[in-house]
């Protein structure tokens, strides 16, 4: 697993890469978390279109990660969904939480 991070304005965009599962989900929480305080952030957006498995673990970091920006008053968005990810964001409920669009353009339009 490997993630990016950029700001924009006062939004982290999180770029993630491969395996999202209970290997990763520690680590991926870490750095956003770090990356989103020293930032100075308001809002996250991920970025799964390089994720190409997500299992039941990744629900509970997004979730983290949703009460992390709506403590400072923001937003998580997420873009690329493929099947997978796609199909756990909806029987978890999670699409009711984070906004999603179709591509990175889209989900920074939206902030």
């Amino acid at each position: 697993m490997k993630i990016e991070c950029k700001k924009i304005n006062r939004t982290l965009l999180v770029k993630l890469y491969g395996e999202i599962d209970h290997h990763y989900t520690e680590d991926i929480r870490n750095k956003v978390d770090r990356e989103f305080n020293k930032q100075s952030c308001q809002n996250i957006i991920l970025d799964f279109e390089n994720v190409n498995f997500m299992d039941s673990s990744g629900i509970g970091m997004i979730i983290g990660r949703y009460k992390l920006t709506q403590e400072k008053g923001g937003k998580t968005f997420a873009f690329g969904l493929k099947d997978n990810a796609k199909k756990i964001f909806d029987m978890s409920g999670l699409n009711k939480l984070i906004t999603c669009f179709n591509n990175e353009n889209e989900a920074i339009a939206n902030i």
